[in-house]
């Protein structure tokens, strides 16, 4: 099996070739290839197939990605089906410009949260039009060291945006957060952030079906939407332990940008 590895500021990705849409990518495969002793190691799988080849209904708030050629396929790494990630739409867009399946510095990826518009910056980073950003209100999550509140946010996936008042370095993110499952059904990734200077957040962030990873670009944008308040537009530079982004927040929607690279090509061979 032929693959990539890419990443976001530490966010990494198996990425699978996979134009006509003939692999078969078990939840067993997907967890088999991420595991970091037993496989290549990473925090999901981008599967890179033509929409039209992709096998599956979109749901109504995905149809745009129709208008894509290529869609990003996302697993997290337990196998489980995400609908978003910002990072990985970086880094895919990042792997189609560099394996040239598109010419141009500027098209859509397909995902299951719709079209997302992205561009190759001069300095080389990979911004996303992350669409619209969602504010439901305030909710809870239990972490190993005790509760945080935050805001429920939606970048086309879920997320708990918690501001917190101590350094973030001594916060357990060990197990998974403990959620509603009335405010989160389908669960939920959970940032926890803080204001170190003027337009400057410093994140953690533990991903729903990967746990604690090193960035992650819709937890990124999650926080710089509860950063600030409501109805303004800001930019912010966001820190994490991967690296930085930037977000721009304007009129309800927002980009995030930052570095995207391919460290790595060959093939691989897994028994599941």
């Amino acid at each position: 099996m032929r693959f990539a590895k890419g990443h976001g500021t530490e966010n990494d990705f198996v990425i699978l070739p996979d134009p006509d849409g003939t692999l078969e990518l078990t939840p067993e495969r997907v967890a088999a290839l991420c595991d970091r002793r037993a496989g290549i190691g990473a925090d999901g799988v981008l599967r890179v197939v033509r929409t039209k080849a992709l096998g599956e209904p979109l749901a109504e708030e995905a149809r745009s990605a129709e208008n894509c050629e290529w869609f990003m396929d996302y697993r997290n790494a337990d196998g489980s089906v995400a609908e978003m990630c910002g990072n990985g739409v970086r880094v895919f867009a990042r792997y189609l410009l560099s394996s040239g399946l598109v010419a141009a510095d500027s098209f859509g990826v397909g995902t299951r949260s719709g079209a997302r518009h992205v561009r190759i910056e001069p300095n080389g980073d990979v911004t996303v039009d992350m669409g619209n950003v969602t504010v439901f209100g305030e909710g809870t999550a239990r972490l190993a060291d005790g509760p945080v509140q935050g805001l429920r946010i939606s970048v086309g996936n879920p997320h708990l945006a918690c501001r917190v008042d101590r350094p973030l370095a001594g916060i357990d993110l060990t197990t998974q957060p403990s959620l509603d499952a009335g405010e989160f059904p389908q669960g939920a990734n959970v940032e926890v952030f803080r204001e170190s200077g003027p337009g400057v957040l410093e994140m953690r962030v533990y991903e729903r079906g990967a746990g604690e990873t090193r960035s992650c670009g819709t937890g990124i944008v999650a926080a710089a939407a509860a950063a600030t308040p409501e109805g303004q537009s800001a930019t912010w530079r966001v820190r994490v332990p991967g690296g930085e982004c930037t977000v721009v927040l304007e009129s309800g929607r927002a980009w995030l940008s930052g570095p995207a690279v391919i460290v790595a090509e060959g093939d691989v061979h897994l028994s599941s």
